[in-house]
């Protein structure tokens, strides 16, 4: 369940998405050679998650770990794109 968001920029030009979980995980129907759709929090907002990011592993993991068990995350998400690009844990 998503609780706050937040429109403050960063280095990376972020939108975060504080104390969300993933409601669903599924390949991309229109490239999904390329990209992961990640649904987050009740309302179901989709991003996508990058198959040939660097971090695709490490963000596919939390993000399937939030899916199946519910973990909460701070999810940066870069404007413009709604390409995820960081999963952080909450402090």
């Amino acid at each position: 369940m998503m609780t706050s968001c937040s429109n403050g920029s960063s280095a990376q030009n972020l939108t975060w998405y504080n104390n969300a979980t993933i409601s669903n995980i599924a390949d991309d129907p229109d490239k999904p050679e390329e990209f992961v759709r990640i649904s987050i929090g009740i309302s179901q907002q989709v991003f996508y998650l990058s198959k040939k990011s660097p971090e695709y592993k490490a963000l596919m993991q939390k993000t399937t770990e939030s899916f199946k068990n519910g973990k909460a995350y701070n999810i940066g998400i870069e404007n413009n794109t709604n390409i995820i690009r960081q999963v952080n844990d909450i402090k």
